[in-house]
């Protein structure tokens, strides 16, 4: 054995033995690193169910995790301005597409000690930082009534427009603990009345003593002017008794209140009011995405949102972006989101629109427009978009831009390295593509020597006696025919829709679907249907009677609707393809 052969094998064997004491050191640090990430990606989020609260009221904070290895909030820090009471925990699961999701939710109930706006500071959980939320705290409410259980009722707006949204919040005000109870509120006569949201469940302070408070939130629509009364809500439930109650009954007392009529005084449309009607406190909009490069037929994105308080996402618009003639616009289907901030309707909506240039050079783009009343002001406002000045660039070698017939769907195949949808072309296709396409073509070959095979072998006998012209006599069906509403919806409209819902049928009734209600009557045969469609549209937005504007829309087209004829087609200069 060479003489340097035995060290070499001493200094090997103590590479390989550091190297195995060291691994666990590996192993540890990947575990350590591992946890790392995982708490790196938790997400944790915190919010508070009410933003706006009086003195003696309660709100609830809730601070969600998914970092399961992470201890309880440290709730000290907010001892200084509030009050803590029942502190919760609970823990879910959820299975979303295959993928399980842990999360931790944590609830305290928190009640100021002063006036003002608070901050309710960051708190920490695991290895995450809650963000600081903002509390305004008003006064204390001037009540009001007592006893065990009473009940009140207000809304955001005493004196609104006719067709405004409405904010109506009931609350319910128990002193002893329920064991069953149902809360019921009338609709108004004049007005919808809709529920929004869940109930809310906080404590307040009222005449020294301390109530459970069940909140309970509306949106009210009036449908004509003048005084609207909205009925009181009543409540019967059973709660448990006092000490009598339980020497001498089953422990348990029936519980019941009536709360007070809520009167407004709705206002009439103003003569100067823009058309269509759109009565809100405030509206903004702006462009949450907009393209930074355009080719020519290749489709880019543009992402509107808007901001509406105190209407209903259905109330609103649709949000349009309109291109010159060196493009196209796609938009995709509206998204909405309906809230209620400190018992207001709340709306967004977001709409994202494909872009898609059909040649090079200079594009300007129209941003979005809405005309809309202004509730507290009494004047017109306008909120606008400003307009975008594109260059369009030429495109990828082999794409080109699509026809003016083309649909969204033939058009955005593909995607650029920009984020943005690219218009297919010949460099798109795939080989699979071929493939699909001789299956089927040789599928079809096969099906028609199938056919004329069996053909073939029909008895001559049998050929003649089958009836001359009977595939002729059979009605053609078009196979691509739009649904349309009929009689039937219309009438479940009129009985149990408002005038929006009949409006949309009328609209539908039509074929091709009415754009809106001035396109229907123009096409309408009946003047007694033009004029009870006209009534119907005064009603929706003039203010006029609602219910004439149903009765009038039920006798116009108690028969159905009468269209207008339509053109005659201008003879062909070319013959027949079979004559006669």
């Amino acid at each position: 054995m060479p003489s340097g052969t035995k060290p070499s094998t001493m200094q090997s064997d103590g590479a390989r033995s550091s190297r195995m004491r060291s691994w666990p050191m590996r192993c540890l640090l990947c575990l350590s690193l591992l946890c790392m990430a995982v708490a790196a990606q938790a997400q944790t989020r915190a919010w508070i169910d009410r933003d706006n609260i009086a003195v003696g009221e309660t709100t609830t904070l809730n601070i969600e995790t998914d970092d399961m290895t992470a201890d309880a909030p440290d709730y000290s820090a907010l001892e200084r301005d509030f009050d803590i009471s029942g502190s919760t925990s609970s823990r879910q699961v959820d299975v979303d597409n295959g993928r399980t999701r842990a999360r931790v939710l944590y609830a305290v109930a928190l009640q100021p000690k002063r006036e003002g706006t608070l901050t309710v500071p960051a708190l920490r959980v695991g290895a995450r930082n809650t963000q600081p939320l903002s509390l305004t705290v008003v006064a204390a409410r001037a009540t009001r009534a007592g006893g065990p259980v009473f009940i009140e009722a207000s809304a955001d707006d005493p004196a609104p427009y006719v067709q405004q949204s409405v904010g109506y919040t009931v609350r319910l005000y128990y002193e002893t603990p329920l064991i069953s109870g149902q809360l019921d509120q009338p609709a108004p006569d004049g007005a919808t009345l809709q529920r929004v949201g869940k109930d809310l469940q906080y404590t307040d302070q009222v005449q020294g003593k301390r109530y459970t408070v069940v909140e309970r939130r509306y949106l009210l629509i009036p449908e004509r002017s003048g005084p609207l009364s909205v009925p009181g809500a009543q409540f019967r439930g059973r709660g448990v008794g006092g000490f009598f109650d339980d020497m001498f009954g089953d422990g348990e007392r029936d519980l019941s209140a009536s709360g007070a009529s809520t009167r407004l005084q709705v206002r009439a449309v103003p003569a100067n009011a823009p058309q269509p009607w759109l009565p809100l406190r405030g509206l903004t909009l702006r462009y949450l995405s907009t393209p930074q490069r355009l080719r020519n037929g290749e489709a880019a994105t543009v992402v509107v949102e808007a901001r509406a308080d105190g209407a209903s996402a259905a109330q609103l618009p649709e949000l349009q972006i309109s291109a010159a003639d060196g493009a196209q616009v796609f938009p995709d289907p509206v998204q909405s989101d309906d809230r209620l901030d400190r018992g207001r309707p709340q709306a967004t909506l977001t709409r994202k629109f494909s872009l898609v240039p059909a040649r090079t050079g200079a594009l300007r783009v129209a941003g979005p427009r809405i005309v809309w009343w202004d509730t507290r002001a009494g004047i017109e406002r306008i909120a606008s978009l400003p307009d975008l000045n594109l260059q369009v660039a030429a495109g990828a070698p082999g794409t080109q831009a699509p026809a003016n017939t083309a649909s969204p769907l033939s058009v955005l195949t593909g995607g650029g390295d920009d984020g943005t949808q690219v218009a297919g072309g010949a460099s798109q296709v795939r080989p699979w593509a071929f493939a699909t396409v001789l299956f089927a073509m040789l599928w079809l070959l096969t099906l028609g020597w199938a056919l004329h095979r069996r053909g073939a072998f029909v008895p001559t006998r049998a050929r003649a006696k089958a009836r001359p012209g009977a595939a002729a006599a059979r009605p053609a069906v078009p196979s691509s025919a739009a649904p349309r509403a009929g009689m039937r919806d219309l009438k479940h409209a009129l009985d149990t829709g408002d005038l929006g819902s009949v409006a949309e049928v009328l609209c539908a009734m039509a074929q091709p679907v009415a754009a809106d209600l001035d396109a229907l009557r123009m096409r309408l045969d009946d003047p007694a249907q033009r004029q009870a469609v006209a009534q119907l549209q005064h009603a929706r937005w003039g203010g006029g009677e609602a219910a004439a504007a149903r009765a009038a829309v039920r006798a116009a087209f108690a028969a159905g609707p009468r269209w207008k004829a339509a053109a005659a087609t201008a003879p062909s200069v070319l013959p027949p393809l079979y004559p006669s």
